[in-house]
């Protein structure tokens, strides 16, 4: 199936798109639930305001990323590193520095 200038919404459900190709497509507000996107590439995307729960990210790879304001919490960071450092060193070093100090 091919779209050219469509403008409107597309519901999928039980569906294989694997294999689809989408080239400047806005996605804008778009909802993905229980979705394999295992393989994919994603180049030249604005992912600005976005928000992912309960994902699998393993093996995810980030270059040239704007990642200003971003934020991980209460997730698996095991074997994770940002320009070669363990991210789970770093922060073992960071707290290291700042616990509190009791009297």
């Amino acid at each position: 199936m091919n779209l050219f200038e469509a403008k409107h919404p597309i519901t999928a459900k039980k569906s294989d798109l694997s294999g689809s190709v989408f080239n400047n497509v806005n996605f804008s507000g778009a909802a993905s639930e229980n979705v394999n996107f295992s393989g994919a590439d994603f180049d030249d995307v604005n992912m600005s305001g976005w928000r992912v729960n309960d994902v699998n990210l393993a093996g995810l790879r980030v270059t040239k990323a704007n990642l200003a304001g971003a934020s991980i919490s209460t997730s698996r960071m095991d074997g994770m590193t940002i320009d070669g450092i363990g991210v789970l060193d770093m922060l073992e070093f960071w707290r290291a520095g700042h616990e509190e100090k009791n009297p």
